[in-house]
């Protein structure tokens, strides 16, 4: 024993095969070959693996040998060999000898015990492990009998490209007459569930003898294509006497195997107008025959179809990996089919090598055939359908066409659907993996739903280099969970690229298995709602808030956001004040006189001054003066713009889109603000001025006028800027602020920034659907600036000749102190000349105030008529609190209907 065990395997199988042939090592080098070869392959026949059946058949087949004291000597020491532990797979020792207990007295015409070695050298092809199966390809077999039946005596092995790995099960046992000691028994019970599509094919029954007396299971697992050598028995057919011949059933069972494999027979070929295989309308055959060969033909012509669709994919690299699996799948379903033809095969050659008559029950024919393959011709008739639907489609399109074709209330064709989807999404799931995990993108032939862009630069990463591509998204795959993967992988780029964050991901994600099987993939994608979600989620969670978390501490992107807030919006009131204070002197100025130096010191003079100073100096280096584009007639006043510099990861949220929506709100609260504050002017004249002109009585009612529209502006202009300060611009950063805080990803922050920007953009009126609003108010504000003009104007006038008037009262009064007259006639005429052209000027005045107050209470109800009929809520709001009085709705009667109108719409809201 210890001289055995110091021998390799080699040694031990050639010494193995010595004392079964009994011949010497150089005579059993074939036999030596071969066994080599059937250990080393993972073709595994379908054989008993129950102890006591196997047992059985060893007894009754030494009984019909008449070896009865053999028979109860081998009963002996089996029942001693089940008392001991030694061998730990006694079924396969048994098994063995089953085979070796064969009648050496039957004519095979082979070494005896050697027939299962002869079955399986015909089926199992040398190259079996060493031809990848994309590249696979069934080696027709010859057409004309003779040379099947040469080939049949110059070689028993023959070639093949079908690879041996593992098949997916087509089909459990036929309802067909299959022997009972192969479907019964408690042995089926150990047959494992992978090979449940192989019983069929391995229960046909292979006639040894003419009697039918003993059968053997071909053990033989190899495909179809290349099916041993050809078909040795003649040709049997029945001949009249005049040499015409009637197509016997044996003839059309050769040429259904070969059309089975897509091969034309002699009788049976395929006509491509019709695209179907046909009998020859010349050959004699019965009806009967000539249906049930159509019926069988069937299974040869999607053979073909799916045939056609993996040859034509199978070496084409822009299909990608998703396509490739999907061929792989279809390979392993024709392996499978494959094995079922090598063994009917066999079994028609052994009936030729031993001259089985059509009589014996257990002989092939056309009608055993129909049953034996009726589960293979449902299982196939579901790949051609899907190979149909699944034309023109790769990636996760093919996917998607993949779990679409699942939904069928068959059990049998859902699991077969359901494995295909596994080999099919495997790779998908890689991707994902891959993406999630570790931020790569390896999509070289785009089946992924993430696509990326390597011309967008860095700056743009986060908006334009990664998208959905939408047609890729496997129908299984919910929008939100690709929305979810895409930021994941994007959030893990953004950290590397943008924010120079060296985090690996590992770090940030908690680790995951990742898929290794297409069974993996078939379980997650399975389970859509539980285990794919719970991964999804996870790592969106753990990547957005690591995300968040570093733009927040490193880049205190929501200081910078109040910062927006405060400057650009004009939130930080006392800065705003002081600035539009020091900059009156400059922005008077043409602007073509204006330095952007000097105004930048004049802010950072505003900002000392202020509580802008408290301001980080992160912040404050970043507040900036700008001029706009100047056109002729443009004063400082319409040319100035404050200025926010971003740049680095804060940028993927204020981008160049939302800055310039900011320098629009900004100049047009600019202008507002500017409103006011020449109102606040206006108002300071009149009260200074009030008690210098009361001494001029012919003003009196002049000055009434100029308080009068100086009223109706600043009323105008207040209820514009509560408007604007509370109900649009307080009123929307709460709402972005509030959405700010309960963010779970950068997006979100983006889009209520977007949204934000866009409800001041409408509610300001700076959209183009208020385009004609805009030019209204800006119209108002253009009378306000003519009335200051205007008032200015009458005040300077007015002094002029206040103080002309005084400086001759006191020339006057000089003059009588001196004892003289105070004036001359001369003089008085003079005087009462001057300051008659003086109250001449008084009416043009008048009908200049008039007349500005006439456009500008024009333009006012014009505003107020597009108020109210605009589809905002808020301005139709806003124009109530602007004629709250109804003093423009008696002056205009275009503005009672709609007043009327707007009222009942506010009564039946409300």
């Amino acid at each position: 024993m210890a001289t055995l065990d110091q021998k390799s395997p080699n040694v031990l199988l050639q010494s193995l095969c010595c004392k079964i042939t009994g011949k010497s090592e150089a005579e059993v080098a074939h036999q030596f070959q071969y066994a080599v070869r059937v250990i080393g392959s993972n073709y595994a026949p379908t054989i008993e693996r129950d102890e006591f059946l196997v047992s059985e058949k060893i007894k009754k087949e030494l009984l019909k040998q008449r070896r009865e004291a053999d028979a109860a000597l081998f009963s002996e020491l089996y029942r001693k060999l089940q008392t001991q532990g030694v061998l730990k797979h006694r079924w396969s020792i048994l098994c063995l000898l089953l085979s070796l207990c064969e009648d050496p007295r039957k004519p095979s015409g082979r070494v005896p015990g050697c027939i299962y070695g002869a079955l399986i050298g015909q089926a199992l092809p040398r190259d079996v492990h060493s031809t990848p199966f994309y590249y696979a390809r069934p080696q027709s077999l010859p057409l004309s009998y003779p040379e099947r039946s040469a080939a049949a005596h110059n070689s028993s092995i023959a070639t093949s490209g079908i690879s041996s790995m593992g098949a997916f099960t087509i089909n459990g046992p036929g309802p067909g007459p299959t022997p009972p000691s192969l479907l019964t028994g408690p042995g089926t019970q150990a047959v494992s569930e992978s090979m449940r599509g192989s019983r069929l094919a391995w229960s046909i029954p292979v006639s040894s003898s003419p009697s039918g007396a003993g059968s053997a299971t071909c053990p033989t697992s190899g495909p179809s294509a290349h099916l041993g050598p050809a078909l040795r028995a003649p040709q049997r057919q029945r001949r009249d006497g005049d040499g015409s011949a009637e197509i016997g059933e044996a003839a059309l069972i050769r040429d259904i195997l070969y059309v089975f494999q897509g091969i034309d027979g002699k009788f049976i070929k395929m006509c491509c107008p019709e695209n179907c295989y046909k009998i020859d309308s010349e050959v004699l055959l019965c009806k009967s025959l000539r249906d049930t060969t159509s019926r069988l033909a069937e299974l040869g012509w999607l053979h073909n179809k799916i045939r056609k669709y993996t040859d034509s994919h199978s070496l084409d690299r822009a299909f990608g990996l998703v396509g490739q699996s999907f061929c792989a799948a279809l390979h392993q379903e024709l392996k499978e089919y494959y094995r079922l033809l090598s063994v009917l095969h066999v079994q028609l050659q052994v009936e030729d090598d031993h001259g089985v008559n059509e009589a014996v029950d257990n002989c092939l024919t056309l009608r055993r055939l129909l049953v034996w393959t009726h589960d293979p011709k449902v299982r196939l008739k579901t790949l051609a359908a899907l190979v149909d639907y699944c034309q023109g489609r790769k990636g996760g399109e093919l996917a998607s066409a993949v779990h679409a074709y699942g939904k069928t209330g068959d059990p049998h064709m859902r699991a077969l659907i359901q494995h295909i989807l596994g080999l099919v999404s495997h790779p998908i799931l890689n991707f994902l993996y891959r993406w999630i995990y570790d931020g790569e993108l390896e999509d070289t032939y785009h089946e992924f739903f993430v696509a990326s862009d390597p011309t967008v630069k860095t700056d743009r990463l986060w908006h334009d280099k990664y998208s959905l591509r939408k047609s890729m998204i496997p129908s299984f795959i919910t929008m939100d969970q690709a929305r979810k993967v895409l930021l994941i992988g994007k959030s893990i780029n953004f950290l590397h690229q943008v924010c120079h964050d060296r985090t690996s991901p590992g770090k940030i994600i908690p680790a995951s298995k990742s898929t290794d099987s297409p069974k993996d993939a078939t379980e997650l994608f399975t389970d859509l709602e539980g285990a794919f979600q719970s991964k999804i989620d996870v790592a969106y969670f753990e990547t957005s808030k690591y995300l968040l978390d570093v733009l927040n501490k490193n880049y205190q992107l929501l200081e910078h956001l109040q910062a927006m807030r405060r400057y650009l919006l004009l939130g930080q009131g006392d800065f705003i004040r002081h600035l539009m204070d020091l900059l009156k002197p400059e922005l008077v100025r043409a602007a073509t006189t204006l330095y952007q130096h000097n105004l930048t010191g004049i802010l950072e003079t505003a900002v000392r001054a202020t509580n802008a100073q408290f301001d980080s100096p992160e912040i404050l280096k970043r507040l900036d003066v700008r001029l706009l584009e100047v056109s002729p007639g443009d004063t400082g006043w319409d040319v100035f713009s404050l200025d926010y510099h971003v740049e680095g990861p804060i940028a993927t949220v204020f981008t160049r889109e939302c800055m310039s929506h900011y320098l629009r709100v900004f100049n047009f609260l600019w202008r507002a603000k500017r409103m006011e504050y020449i109102l606040t002017d206006i108002w300071k004249g009149q009260m200074c001025n009030a008690k210098l002109l009361k001494s001029m009585p012919e003003l009196s009612g002049v000055l009434h006028q100029c308080h009068v529209l100086a009223s109706e502006m600043f009323h105008f202009i207040h209820q514009m800027q509560y408007y604007i300060t509370f109900e649009v611009l307080e009123c929307s950063w709460d709402e972005l602020w509030n959405k700010v805080q309960q963010a779970r990803d950068l997006d979100h922050i983006i889009a209520a920034h977007e949204v934000f920007l866009d409800t001041i953009i409408s509610r300001c009126l700076l959209d183009v659907n208020n385009r004609s609003l805009l030019n209204q108010l800006r119209a108002v504000f253009d009378q306000i600036i003519e009335f200051q003009n205007a008032q200015d104007t009458l005040y300077r006038s007015a002094l002029e000749e206040l103080q002309l008037r005084v400086q001759y009262e006191d020339k006057k009064r000089q003059r009588e102190k001196m004892g003289e007259w105070g004036v001359t006639a001369e003089q008085e005429a003079e005087e009462n000349r001057r300051v008659q052209e003086y109250k001449d000027t008084i009416p043009k005045m008048c009908s200049q105030l008039r007349l500005l107050t006439h456009f500008y209470q024009g333009i006012v109800q014009e505003f107020l008529r597009l108020l109210m009929t605009s589809s905002d809520e808020s301005l139709q709001f806003f124009s109530f609190r602007l004629d709250f009085n109804e003093h423009y709705k008696a002056r205009d009667p275009r503005l009672r209907p709609s007043l009327g109108a707007t009222r009942g719409r506010r009564s039946s809201n409300i």
